[in-house]
């Protein structure tokens, strides 16, 4: 039988393992029961010391002693119990109606390893006093985390006799020299090392890459610094020989997950795969489902650095990979597209706005499902539980209705987290107004702006929450925003779309940053809440507008007031009627971009969708000549082009005089003028309605959109 490449991986990982010689005998004991009193292991130790390393090789060690071992790391699981199970069962591999704990109960020798331990922190009490007492008598728990255990860990009527503590420091003077010689340094090289980090693991690791890209004698030469970690990767980031592969780095240390794809895109598919190979050899960065991504403190210290060093550049590479991720959210579907949402909300992560509303370290352990009828009984309770009769009656208002969404956010093992419903209400009848508070006041929201036109759609998101029933879950926010998001992406003539949130300050300041203030007209009251309706017109602010606007307020790190962050000039949605006497007006004014600068047409999105800059005069001008050419598509309107052309682009004196030079009786040429702006305007128009170039996937325009979730 073939060896698999975990095998060459793990060899190689191990190769490059020293030290943590009595960690290893510990562990060693606890695992042979030679020592019956240990069956927590908890690891704690500053950020970089190895705590993963040596999880690794406890992992080998429980292997190659027979005993299975379930790993779970707290950067990939929702904090919860629901979280954790899912998690649990999506590292046991087992059949959807499996349970963790049966898996479990069938497996006495268990080693179960939890790393990142201080991002699940909210389920340590649930973890020692529901979830580990349930475990096989012969499990043994080894848990690692930046900080020390609670106290509870520790008593010694409790789990305190049964839990070993190890407090991870730097490596010893001789285990660092046996690491650096084992990558290839002198003894001279290594001296220069050690004076430096003091056997910091990752500083070790760090200053070893950091020579082999540059030998020479002398070339670690830092100041002693008590932040020699932060000094050592700012080293190596400006001292990369290429300027591709330091490129590489800084879109590594900036994307959520880096593939060759992503690399490619952004660097040329020539230079993508020796630059994803180099930055796979980097000793802190590491891989996982979504692609290379940094040691989280290379990557806080990477985006500081270049940052600080470089606002233009950082801004640029900002604007480079967001561009990649939209083309992928526009290109993909399903659980590819999922990812690829998810990746462009990850660029707010720094965002002091956004900041507190995401779970980024959740990502990954919930996905989207249409409901199903047992799903929906499940959200009859929660909605009666959480909310109250009124809402239940409004959601079973709702539920036979084609018009009406609801998505269920699933943990592995299909369980419900969470549930998002969405509604088209582009078409209200009488019964919908009276069912739902909420309908009539988005009726008179609406009704004092410009109307939606025949067959646009609005989208009303009406209620989510998570099985909590709480509208406070960072991780049931991850995913509201990818169906939101993605909705506006592919719902065809999208109008406008309302979020109905229970009122608070904080969340009427994180929509107002996102462009969907509050719309007064649009709250309503039910079970004695109040809720906020933010509203966005689709039509006055097209998606990829928005996503520009919302890639520049991307890049804030540090909170400002709202109404000192750029405001584009607020476009306008004109009716047909209004939008056909611009074009006529507009083309009387062909010649005169004084007067053209006035017309309501430099705000439509016909002509917003042209260009990345304020429309101009003169961009109108060349709108209307474009309409014009086109009617000479055919030898039958050749003539309705002339006409155009001898009235307003290069006009006669009179109307008169334009037939007699076209050769045609007055009343003809009246005719023809006619026919020739009707296509004129019929032809902006259709830009008007669907964009110039056709940004919006197309769907069904008679049905809700849907979320592949294939």
């Amino acid at each position: 039988m073939h060896a698999r490449l975990g095998k060459r991986l793990a060899a190689a990982r191990q190769r490059h393992f020293v030290g943590r010689s009595a960690e290893l005998e510990l562990f060693r004991m606890a695992l042979g029961r030679d020592d019956p009193d240990v069956a927590v292991l908890h690891i704690h130790g500053p950020g970089g010391m190895g705590k993963t390393s040596l999880l690794r090789e406890f992992a080998q060690i429980a292997e190659e002693a027979g005993r299975s071992h379930v790993p779970l790391d707290g950067r990939n699981l929702d904090p919860s119990p629901a979280g954790f199970m899912a998690a649990l069962h999506k590292a046991l591999s087992l059949a959807p109606d499996a349970a963790p704990l049966d898996a479990l109960a069938a497996t006495p020798d268990l080693v179960l390893f939890l790393d990142t331990y201080e991002l699940v922190a909210p389920l340590d009490v649930w973890l020692r006093d529901s979830f580990l007492p349930q475990l096989p008598e012969g499990t043994l728990v080894v848990v690692a985390g930046r900080q020390p255990p609670a106290s509870a860990w520790r008593a010694e009527d409790g789990w305190g006799a049964l839990t070993r503590i190890i407090s991870l420091r730097n490596l010893r003077p001789d285990e660092s020299a046996v690491y650096l010689r084992d990558r290839g340094l002198s003894a001279q090289e290594a001296a220069q090392v050690l004076d430096v980090t003091y056997g910091h693991p990752l500083a070790l690791s760090l200053a070893a890459d950091l020579l082999a890209q540059h030998r020479a004698a002398g070339a670690i030469d830092l100041r002693r610094d008590p932040d020699i970690l932060h000094l050592l990767l700012e080293r190596f980031a400006a001292e990369v020989p290429d300027a591709t592969l330091r490129q590489a780095l800084e879109i590594c240390a900036h994307a959520f997950g880096t593939d060759e794809a992503l690399l490619a895109r952004c660097l040329g598919k020539e230079q993508a795969h020796a630059a994803f190979q180099w930055l796979r050899g980097l000793s802190f960065i590491e891989q996982g489902p979504h692609g290379l991504f940094p040691h989280d403190l290379a990557r806080e210290v990477l985006e500081a650095d270049l940052r600080w060093r470089d606002q233009t550049r950082f801004d640029q590479l900002h604007d480079q990979v967001r561009t990649c991720i939209i083309q992928r959210v526009v290109e993909s579907s399903g659980w590819a597209q999922q990812t690829a949402i998810f990746a462009l909300l990850f660029l707010h992560r720094n965002n002091p706005f956004m900041r507190p509303f995401y779970a980024w370290q959740t990502f990954g352990q919930l996905y989207i499902d249409r409901a199903t009828p047992a799903d929906l009984a499940l959200i009859e309770q929660l909605i009666l539980r959480h909310q109250g009769p009124e809402s239940l009656a409004v959601a079973r208002h709702w539920l036979p209705r084609s018009q009406s969404a609801f998505y269920v956010f699933r943990a592995a093992g299909g369980v419900l987290a969470g549930f998002c419903q969405v509604l088209d209400i582009s078409q209200l009848d009488a019964d919908d107004l009276a069912a739902d508070p909420a309908m009539p006041a988005a009726v008179a929201c609406l009704q004092p702006a410009a109307p939606p036109r025949q067959g646009e759609r609005i989208l009303y998101f009406r209620n989510w929450m998570d099985v909590e029933g709480s509208q406070r879950s960072p991780s049931i926010f991850n995913m509201c925003a990818m169906i939101s998001i993605r909705s506006f992406f592919t719902t065809p003539r999208l109008a406008y779309s309302f979020i109905a949130q229970e009122f608070s300050d904080e969340y009427a300041e994180m929509f107002a940053y996102l462009r969907m203030p509050l719309a007064p007209a649009a709250g309503f009251a039910i079970d004695g809440r109040t809720f906020g309706a933010f509203a966005h017109d689709w039509r006055a602010e097209p998606v990829l507008e928005w996503l520009r606007v919302m890639g520049e307020r991307e890049l804030l790190d540090e909170v400002v007031a709202l109404e000192a962050l750029p405001h584009p000039q607020q476009p306008v949605a004109l009716s047909e009627p209004e939008f056909a006497e611009a074009v006529r007006q507009a083309l009387k004014q062909a010649g005169r971009p004084d007067l053209l600068a006035q017309s309501p047409l430099l705000r439509s999105r016909c002509l917003r969708d042209r260009s990345e800059q304020e429309p101009t005069p003169a961009l109108l001008q060349a709108a209307l000549r474009e309409g014009a050419d086109t009617i000479t598509a055919s030898p039958r309107t050749q003539k309705l082009h002339r006409v155009l052309w001898h009235t307003y682009f290069e006009p006669a004196p009179t109307q008169e005089a334009a037939a007699e030079l076209l050769g045609l009786p007055f009343s003809t040429y009246r005719h023809q003028l006619g026919r020739a702006v009707e296509q004129l305007v019929a032809w902006l128009w259709q830009q008007e309605l669907y964009g110039v170039t056709r940004e919006l996937s197309s769907g069904a325009a008679d049905s809700p959109p849907k979320f592949d979730t294939n």
